[in-house]
């Protein structure tokens, strides 16, 4: 019996396993484990939202099968939220689906628009499923190096340039995962300029839109003309504290919005209608939450780029997101970013994320999710100094720390 699957082979191992299995290991010894590795959010789901799914789940009526776009109250809620938001103008019926997360619709969409052979543009390094989810489709991806949206954006013509065939789609993500680079609405305006350009589809992921420390973040569909080729998800897992839930969407381009419908219709009948009623609760109720969940975020951020830094880890500010994005120390980027965090977290105690596990471009850095309280947080800082100077990285002082 063949057990060599033509799918499974074009998957390489899964880096991040190797961190989690030491992890595993670790903590069934009784190790405690600071994990700033997964991008899974500590907060609690607001109150409001958990009693609208409750009192729902009670109706006798909301067991059955769901809607597959989602029910019309959800996707209404949807684009009341752009509108507001971000000032653009979405057909409820036509522009937006709901999605089990936005990670299942970005591979549901990947499966409906690319086929073997077929090369997609995605940034280098970026969230594995931006490779994999076309990967897994049988296409082809071309990484184009991305530590910021301008470097991606200048390469994108040389990498159009030498792909056979042509590419037929690119992706984008800002607030990025993992860089925490944002971008604005000139980029977005390039970028639609270039996939009109070339006649490329343009999928953008917009998963941290609302964790950001500065200027609220845009969105792609608020180019002119963006709808003709572009379509964006979201998700509540993030703003609202609720990742388990697998409630996501995806708005634009009314082409790929039924090219999506139509394989989901083959694959499920939607969320459990009570989770979609209290994402409706989540979108038109108050949103002082989302404020709060963003002021904990940035206080997190804060603590930990000013610990880190003094125990002679100095990691870059991130302007959005749930992650920084850490350089490797100096004198230890010979051993790449998986050995550096398979020590981490045997020696320190700390698990972050390998940059290599998001991409080639990734593996001077690693990941470090902003989960876990401030109190953690510097005790990670504590463990991480004792750890940089058993191998000569010397804790930085107040003064030089604030001189970075």
């Amino acid at each position: 019996m063949n057990t060599d699957f033509h799918k499974i082979r074009r998957l390489p191992p899964y880096v991040f396993e190797q961190v989690n299995r030491t992890k595993a290991a670790l903590r069934a010894d009784g190790a405690d484990i600071i994990d700033l590795g997964m991008g899974n959010p500590d907060l609690p789901t607001p109150k409001h939202i958990v009693d609208k799914l409750c009192e729902t789940a009670r109706r006798p009526d909301v067991n059955g099968y769901s809607a597959s776009r989602g029910i019309p109250g959800l996707r209404r809620a949807l684009t009341d939220y752009y509108k507001r938001r971000f000032d653009v103008k979405l057909d409820k019926d036509r522009e937006v689906i709901v999605t089990l997360g936005s990670k299942e619709g970005f591979a549901n969409l990947a499966q409906a628009i690319s086929a073997p052979g077929d090369v997609i543009l995605a940034p280098d390094p970026s969230y594995p499923l931006h490779h994999f989810g076309f990967i897994i489709a049988g296409a082809s991806i071309r990484g184009v190096p991305a530590q910021t949206p301008e470097q991606y954006l200048s390469n994108l013509g040389k990498a159009v340039h030498y792909s056979v065939p042509p590419p037929t789609a690119m992706v984008l993500c800002y607030p990025s995962n993992p860089t925490a680079a944002v971008c604005d609405l000139d980029f977005y305006k390039d970028a639609i300029k270039f996939a009109k350009k070339h006649e490329l589809w343009v999928l953008s992921d917009l998963a941290y839109n609302e964790i950001y420390f500065d200027e609220p973040t845009p969105s792609i569909l608020q180019v002119d003309g963006a709808k003709d080729i572009a379509v964006e998800f979201t998700t509540m897992s993030k703003t609202y504290s609720m990742a388990g839930w697998r409630m996501g969407f995806v708005a634009g381009n009314e082409t790929l919005i039924s090219a999506l419908a139509r394989v989901k219709s083959y694959l499920d009948y939607g969320a459990y209608t009570p989770i979609q009623v209290a994402a409706v609760a989540a979108l038109d109720g108050p949103q002082d939450c989302v404020d709060e969940t963003r002021a904990i975020y940035k206080s997190r951020r804060d603590v930990l780029v000013e610990s880190f830094t003094r125990a002679g880890w100095p990691v870059p500010s991130p302007a959005a997101s749930m992650f920084a994005w850490a350089p490797i120390p100096e004198q230890l980027k010979h051993l790449g970013s998986l050995e550096f965090a398979l020590q981490l977290i045997n020696e320190a105690h700390v698990a972050v994320a390998p940059g290599a596990g998001f991409g080639e471009h990734g593996d001077g850095h690693v990941r470090i999710a902003l989960v876990e309280n401030e109190q953690r947080i510097r005790q990670a800082a504590r463990n991480i100094r004792k750890f940089l100077e058993k191998r000569g990285v010397k804790e930085i002082k107040p003064a030089a720390a604030a001189a970075e």
